[in-house]
């Protein structure tokens, strides 16, 4: 991983900032960086991107990388989400110095609040959300004083200590810091540090009855832990002004001063990264849970059969920059291809079958032909699959009348069978509505792929997958496609629910050839002509379930030019 992250490319200008520092005499000893999830949902792709980030700029500069829980909102924090972020930063790859969580610093933080009272800096006030919110005011007028705001320091700790032990309702009172009233960041109009939450902490138990707000907590948190560079998106850069006032507030010049910088989030198309959108899909049963193969999430796509190492590429590719913008999710598909292409075997399945007989094949004979297993890897290594006299061809590839520009099977046309003979089909059944049930064809019995025979190298234009009905194994198969049909779903004018695509997801029942009989959950292969799939956590000894990964092509790609 070290030689992706330090893979020739230009800076980013995260990585600009972290070489003026370090040549303006910052010691490359004292970097440190931190990955800081909630644990109020699982991570997605956006969170990906920040992971990467993280992670490679310790690895850049040989660094420690802490993972920090902000788990400072007992009523969304599960034990579950701190065990699935812990397990998918692990799957991409990175390895973090210390695990911490801003509940270890719950009395640090109280401590120093205690002292911003005492210095006049803090007071507790008893207005509802709804007056402090009406007296903000507005960008271009400042704002009108808590009546509480003058109150005395004695006053304040008596009642900071009361709200602390638990002797006062949710939302009685909280403690705000007082700055300035009138400031052009809206932000630092005396915002809330506490605010009384009596709830069960995942962590802390039932000790704490007041709860840090984010930006008291995670600036502190950062200088706690010694963290040089505080990377957040950039919908917290109002917040930079207040996190160096915190931090104003206890510094010592001894130690180092955490900066925080901002870089843009990257949105990805036919996607909704917004938790609190993705726990309606879970809660509201649109999906099947956090890691529904359709979900962004990063169990959702390893579920899905994506590898670490594509999204590590797919983070890579699209970088770090000061502006939003949208990326197709085509690119992460890309980025997914192209990696399984590389390491995935080629195996036969077929979705949608239809019978073929092969009437000059010798009735209960069958042969076991040698199939190639990926032609991306040398040495190139070989299987055995099944020929028999029955066998079953994808529906889609036979016509019984077709153009010349057709070269898939077709009355009176011949195509070869991927690693076996050549075919002709000669008639069909169908029937009493119609429907072909069977292709009747003949074959060349000299013709078997690497025989070296005259007849196994003549040209035929199309070539086919098939399975031996006799040996094949049914396997559940999820067909996935993307989950909304819009590129933005979340930026209509309605609710992005109303977007859901209606076929986001299909299931048949595939026959595999028999070799799949022992694979595992999680392995990834390529069934020909049709694309990437792997073994489902659903798929057992007497049940195979796969899931569709991505297609070989980018078939969205022709829907839209079609629609525009």
């Amino acid at each position: 991983m070290l030689e992706e992250i330090k893979e020739q490319r230009a800076n980013n200008f995260i990585e600009n900032i972290i070489e003026e520092d370090l040549a303006a005499g910052f010691p490359a000893s004292a970097l440190r960086f931190r990955f800081p999830p909630e644990p109020n949902g699982y991570l997605h792709l956006g969170h990906a991107s920040s992971i990467c980030l993280n992670f490679g700029l310790g690895l850049r500069y040989n660094a420690p990388v802490n993972l920090r829980f902000d788990d400072t909102n007992p009523s969304k924090e599960e034990q579950e989400y701190v065990d699935a972020i812990r397990r998918d930063v692990q799957w991409l790859g990175f390895h973090w110095d210390k695990e911490c969580y801003a509940s270890d610093y719950f009395q640090e933080l109280y401590d120093w609040a205690v002292l911003l009272i005492k210095k006049g800096k803090a007071y507790v006030d008893k207005q509802t959300s709804e007056e402090i919110a009406s007296q903000k005011g507005t960008p271009t007028i400042a704002g009108t004083e808590s009546p509480y705001r003058n109150t005395s320091p004695e006053e304040n700790l008596a009642l900071f200590e009361r709200m602390k032990n638990g002797e006062f309702e949710n939302g009685t009172y909280v403690l705000r810091a007082k700055i300035d009233m009138a400031s052009p960041n809206m932000l630092m109009r005396d915002p809330i540090i506490y605010r009384i939450m009596n709830a069960s902490h995942h962590r802390t138990g039932d000790k704490w009855h007041i709860y840090p707000m984010y930006d008291w907590a995670h600036g502190e948190s950062d200088y706690l832990e010694q963290i040089s560079h505080s990377l957040c998106t950039l919908e917290f850069l109002p917040h930079r002004e207040l996190y160096d006032w915190f931090l104003d507030q206890v510094y010592d010049n001894a130690r180092t001063r955490p900066k925080q910088r901002e870089f843009a989030r990257r949105n990805l198309s036919h996607t909704i990264v917004s938790k609190r959108k993705l726990l309606q899909l879970v809660t509201e049963h649109y999906v099947a849970g956090w890691d529904d193969p359709r979900m962004p999430t990063i169990s959702g796509l390893r579920r899905r059969g994506y590898t670490p190492e594509a999204i590590r590429k797919f983070a890579d590719t699209i970088g770090i920059a000061k502006r939003e913008n949208l990326i197709d999710v085509s690119l992460l598909e890309f980025c997914v291809r192209e990696d399984l292409n590389k390491k995935t075997n080629r195996v036969m399945a077929v979705l949608d079958p239809i019978k073929v007989v092969i009437t000059n094949y010798p009735e209960g004979q069958e042969e076991w032909l040698d199939a190639e297993n990926n032609p991306e890897v040398t040495p190139l290594t070989y299987r055995k699959v099944p020929f028999s006299r029955e066998l079953y061809i994808e529906r889609d590839d036979f016509r019984e009348e077709a153009d010349k520009k057709y070269f898939r099977l077709k009355l009176g046309g011949e195509v070869r069978l991927k690693n076996a003979y050549i075919i002709k089909a000669q008639s069909v059944v169908k029937d009493a509505e119609g429907n072909i049930t069977e292709i009747h064809c003949t074959y060349d019995p000299d013709s078997r792929s690497g025989s070296g025979t005259e007849a196994s190298m003549r040209k035929v234009k199309g070539t086919l997958h098939w399975v031996s009905i006799a040996h094949a194994i049914p396997a559940e198969t999820r067909l996935y496609d993307r989950l909304f049909t819009v590129p933005e779903p979340d930026r209509q004018e309605d609710s992005f629910l109303n977007y859901i695509n209606p076929n986001s997801l299909k299931i048949v029942t595939a026959y595999v050839e028999p070799n799949l009989k022992t694979a595992q959950v999680g392995d990834t292969v390529q069934f020909q002509r049709l694309g990437y799939f792997c073994v489902d956590t659903d798929s057992n000894a007497e049940k195979l379930v796969f899931n569709k990964t991505v297609g070989l092509k980018d078939t969205w790609a022709k829907i839209e030019v079609k629609e525009e």
